[in-house]
């Protein structure tokens, strides 16, 4: 393997955009938002992604064969906030890491965690060629430390490669610290609401595996309409196959797919075929992600369907979760490493992979 490494400092960022790498037929590019943010282009000849290197490696934006990904939402661009809700507009975000999901009113963690918007202590990029050759990535570094606290450090990664419309999103975690420590992570991937597009899954639309969230967060204001909606979705939620009725969706549907199925090699995948032709696509180890979690919201501001979020724990926040034994811990000196591949897939590679999630779940009786 060749490895050819750039450190990054927040003064290489400026105004205009600047080509700054160039190999295998990528680019990546160097600029700074009017609020101040920095952000480096990935771009392939199918699309581009929009990374923000020093402020929790978010992924703003991205778009492939000229199908924009993100959600549709009430930020033009990156804004400076300490949690997630300041600036939610980005295409992906790495959720956790100590604490996670919606906090409870006994809870003190912020919405998602400390990451999303954590000050990333390094920030780089990197070309080089492995075994599924040329690549092109962002790569950062937060070493975080509290006093009478956790001590972690956080190395987040963003994978481009040639000619490909799917990419990967990649996190370890290092516990430094001389205590053990609470780990909740989730790969929150913001996908774009299409109207009538279809979910795919190796899982049945059944209540015992397709399970509709019947807590309802602090977040969220409901109406007696919704209420009973969650209670017909919690016996039947088949209706949420197809998104054809966006009004169902405000205020937002949550969804835990249980026990996905797996291929050989233990790797899931979950798709959102759309309604103009290809698809969505989020792939990654179940080992690793033992929880995935469905999110979809449409009102006049927001319009999202983060069909899969592969995860540790569920988004209940530290203390319910904490109950359902869903909090991992990590010793001392030991480390945790995840990787999501995901993005967008045209036609004839959305029908190939529609028929092997169909494998998983015709092949093992799901």
């Amino acid at each position: 393997m060749s490895v050819t490494a750039l450190t990054l400092r927040s003064c290489f960022f400026g105004e205009k955009e600047r080509p700054v790498v160039s190999f295998a037929g990528m680019t990546a590019s160097l600029f700074r938002y009017d609020s101040g943010i920095e952000a480096i282009r990935l771009t392939n000849a199918r699309g581009h992604l929009v990374v923000l290197p020093f402020f929790g490696q978010m992924i703003w934006d991205a778009v492939f064969d000229g199908v924009d990904l993100t959600m549709t939402n009430m930020f033009p661009q990156p804004r400076p906030a300490r949690d997630i809700v300041g600036t939610y507009g980005c295409f992906a975000f790495h959720s956790g890491l100590l604490r996670n999901g919606c906090p409870s009113p006994d809870d003190t963690h912020p919405l998602h965690g400390e990451m999303p918007c954590a000050p990333m202590d390094e920030a780089g990029l990197e070309t080089g060629v492995d075994d599924s050759g040329p690549y092109l990535a962002v790569t950062g570094m937060r070493d975080y430390a509290m006093g009478f606290g956790a001590h972690y450090q956080a190395r987040p990664r963003v994978v481009l490669r040639p000619e490909e419309t799917l990419f990967t999103i990649a996190m370890e975690v290092d516990n430094l610290a001389g205590d053990p420590m609470d780990l909740m992570y989730m790969c929150h991937v913001n996908f774009a609401f299409q109207e009538k597009a279809r979910i795919v899954q190796p899982a049945p639309f059944t209540p015992e595996r397709t399970v509709v969230r019947t807590a309802i967060p602090g977040h969220v204001a409901p109406t007696e309409d919704y209420r009973a909606l969650l209670a017909a979705l919690a016996v039947d939620p088949s209706g949420m196959e197809v998104l054809d009725e966006p009004a169902r969706y405000a205020p937002e549907q949550v969804f835990y797919i249980r026990d996905p199925l797996s291929d050989a090699q233990g790797r899931t995948a979950q798709m959102m075929r759309l309604p103009k032709g290809g698809a969505f696509h989020i792939a990654y180890d179940g080992a690793l992600f033992p929880k995935c979690v469905r999110w979809v919201l449409v009102n006049d501001d927001q319009k999202v369907c983060a069909f899969a979020l592969p995860s540790t724990c569920e988004p209940e926040g530290y203390l319910a979760e904490k109950a359902k034994g869903n909090v991992r811990t990590l010793a001392p000196g030991q480390r945790a490493a995840f990787a999501v591949t995901l993005g967008y897939l045209d036609e004839p590679a959305a029908e190939a992979a529609e028929q092997a999630i169909k494998a998983l779940s015709f092949g093992k009786g799901a």
